[in-house]
């Protein structure tokens, strides 16, 4: 869109990032220059703070490194060596190789690759998605996170939003599980902490002793993968101690003797030994639970990362319907309020697009789509990568790097620099930053509707994904009226601008405030399912899950459109504890060539790989560290500050060590996100990691992962 920039202005903006927070910006501008970003101080949820990797926003835009042309590839793949071509080549040579490829294998040799390098409804995760079913490629599934999540959640209440992280200052009683908030929820601590100050208990449930943690009134260590057992646990306790609220069970769910027959065989003693929490901790935990009222849990992405993280997830949405703290505003749990916004899946998607019979591949198992280790019929004969970075963010790295290798591989990606896919490449295509583009805002962890406006020219060549797709669908001959739609008008259409949600919302209004609340209660009254509600084909909490009736449900994702495309393991009705596949416990004989478990949370610096590139958050960030007990760092003569090597069978990574009870003995804990080319071995976490699913929504299991740790 065409934009003209006074000398001296303030653009309301919000942060593009994959992060709940979807902060308010204000873009301070002069003389066309983006000068300055700041958060905005009238926003109720972001409230003008921005996190740490924002302090340096606007000088991001104009980093030295950022890819301002098309490029084509001049050296052999991955020497990073490139030279500037026009559009007009570079679109020329996408033609040309992707119409010999269809002419011989079939557009199904044609393979996207995105996720959320952008949150926006015009350029994040489903950009590309209408050009591609157009186009007639392999449908890829994203999964990369929230999917395991959210199939669970959907599963036991439905597309609900749930609690408002703004209604947790209501709470008496807040756990949070699996989620470091301080480094990845930055903006809803300050709602727990009013909550802390009027009396609530604060309890993190986490592997490791974060900043979080730290912060809480008690931290419950727990072994990674364990979380379903905990979750039964509590709930053997709060039925056998009559502790549940069953009024509510009657009127508002389904299934309690299923689950009471689940829970019975999951005593404190039994949960103990699988959890390694004491059984006396695990009672404690469940009689607050249920006695306190109103209670919250925060459910972090980190659950789903095991082979039974859907399972885990469903247990613990149980848990507020058990004990009746839906009732109450502040009580019940939260997981995505962006089920709340209702969004036109198919305007933007385009399902009708899909041709019958196209073949559905994971995005997580690219290494082995690549490789030919998964049988693909036809091969994948060029990858198209956008919001993304797989050689740092997918599981098994080495087999990816194998296959972007390959000489008959066609690889295009979209980027701002030349990250450690994109080096890759034969056709890098620049893309713009979030000061240069117009998008209304994908917002996952709060109820606002977000509208970003461009603020400064976009610098070069760089273009948005809306024009992107745009640009390639009239290079292939597309003529569908999708694509020569207006910016307002894909606006229009992915939104139901006549839903109750979005009363009184409108562009134009936001084009002027920069965001608006949508109109489902509002924090201080917010108890949406105090009388059930629940958005299930029962109307109630399902304890026994009507998707899994007579066996027919499948784990897939849930995805509009895609449901039927591709199958997955049978679910039980009622939820169950299912064992992490790489652990001390439950693999001896894995355990013994590597015994230590790696989790890779999300770092404080950098969001995913953005930003691991600039000098000042890597300052900020620091060096890629593994912190090991005490004990386990003893036995392998390492000493803190010396550098150690990370293995397993799938690869391997170096690091420096730091020793600390913050994590317990048999595990080690690094943050994913360091750029690999940076590193010292050119690997990073991910070289370990192994392409292994959980057991809904195709998510991964990236915390199943046992390696050794030796000295350097």
């Amino acid at each position: 869109m065409s934009t003209h920039f006074s000398e001296t202005s303030v653009v309301r903006g919000a942060c593009p990032q994959d992060c709940p927070d979807t902060c308010a910006f204000l873009y301070h501008v002069e003389d066309g220059k983006l000068v300055e970003v700041t958060g905005d101080p009238d926003h109720p949820m972001t409230r003008g703070g921005l996190c740490v990797k924002l302090k340096n926003f606007a000088e991001h835009h104009y980093n030295p490194d950022r890819l301002l042309y098309p490029m084509k590839r001049v050296g052999p793949k991955g020497s990073g060596k490139f030279e500037r071509i026009s559009w007009d080549d570079a679109l020329a040579r996408i033609r040309s190789e992707w119409t010999k490829i269809i002419d011989q294998y079939g557009a199904q040799a044609i393979m996207p690759h995105a996720y959320l390098g952008h949150q926006g409804t015009l350029n994040g995760l489903t950009s590309g998605d209408a050009f591609f079913n157009r186009l007639g490629s392999t449908v890829a599934e994203k999964t990369y996170c929230e999917s395991g999540s959210s199939t669970a959640w959907i599963m036991t209440v439905g597309p609900t939003g749930g609690l408002d992280v703004e209604s947790l200052a209501y709470s008496k009683y807040i756990i949070v599980w699996g989620m470091n908030m301080l480094n990845t929820n930055l903006h809803a601590w300050p709602f727990i902490l009013e909550a802390k100050n009027k009396g609530a208990k604060i309890v993190v449930i986490d592997p490791v002793r974060t900043r979080t943690a730290k912060q809480a009134d008690w931290h419950i260590p727990i072994r990674p993968g364990t979380d379903g057992a905990l979750a039964l646990g509590m709930i053997n306790v709060i039925i056998g101690e009559k502790l549940a609220d069953d009024d509510y069970v009657a009127k508002y769910t389904v299934g309690i003797e299923g689950l009471a027959a689940r829970a019975a065989d999951y005593t404190p003693e039994k949960v103990s030994a699988i959890t390694g929490i004491p059984a006396d901790d695990i009672r404690t935990l469940a009689r607050e639970y249920a006695k306190t009222q109103p209670t919250a849990i925060r459910q972090g992405v980190a659950v789903e990362r095991s082979p039974g993280g859907g399972d885990a997830i469903r247990l613990m949405t149980i848990l507020p319907a058990l004990t009746g703290a839906w009732r109450h505003v502040g009580g019940g749990a939260v997981e995505m309020p962006i089920w709340e916004f209702p969004f036109n899946f198919d305007f933007m998607c385009r399902p009708d697009f899909i041709r019958p019979g196209t073949r559905v591949v994971n995005e997580l198992d690219l290494g082995a789509a690549l490789t030919g280790e998964m049988e693909l019929d036809p091969p994948i004969k060029s990858l198209f990568v956008y919001n993304s970075n797989p050689v740092s963010q997918a599981p098994n790295a080495g087999q990816i790097v194998k296959g972007l290798m390959r000489e008959d591989l066609f690889t295009v990606t979209s980027e701002l620099f030349i990250t450690d896919t994109a080096k890759y490449s034969d056709i890098i295509l620049p893309a713009t930053m979030q000061a240069e583009q117009y998008d209304l805002m994908v917002t996952w962890g709060h109820l606002y509707v977000m509208l970003n406006q461009p603020a400064i020219e976009a610098p070069g060549e760089c273009i948005p994904n809306v024009e992107l797709f745009c640009r390639l669908a009239k290079t292939m001959g597309f003529e569908d009226e999708h694509f020569s739609l207006s910016e307002d008008e894909m606006l229009m259409g992915s939104y139901d601008w006549n839903s109750p949600a979005m009363e009184g919302i409108t562009l134009d209004k936001l084009k002027e405030r920069g965001w608006m609340r949508l109109n489902v209660g509002i924090p201080s009254e917010r108890a949406p399912h105090a009388e059930g509600n629940f958005k299930t084909p029962s109307g109630k909490c399902e304890f026994a899950a009507s998707a899994a009736e007579n066996g027919n449900f499948v784990a897939g994702v849930w995805r509009s459109g895609y449901e039927d495309m591709q199958p997955g393991n049978p679910v039980e009705a009622v939820p169950t504890y299912i064992p992490p596949t790489e652990s001390a416990a439950d693999n001896s004989g894995l355990a013994k060539k590597f015994p230590l478990n790696l989790l890779s949370p999300k770092p404080h610096a950098f969001l995913n790989t953005q930003y691991g590139n600039e000098q000042t958050q890597q300052l900020r960030q620091g060096e890629q560290l593994i912190v090991i007990n005490p004990k386990d760092a003893s036995t392998r003569g390492i000493d803190s500050g010396s550098y150690v090597r990370v293995f397993n069978e799938r690869g391997s990574f170096e690091a420096l060590a730091e020793i600390s009870s913050d994590v317990i003995a048999g595990m080690i804990m690094t943050n994913v996100g360091h750029w690999p080319g940076l590193n010292r071995t050119g690997t990073a976490v991910n070289s370990t990691t192994p392409p292994r699913h959980s057991n809904l929504g195709q998510a991964g299991a990236y915390s199943d992962n046992l390696v050794e740790v030796q000295a350097t």
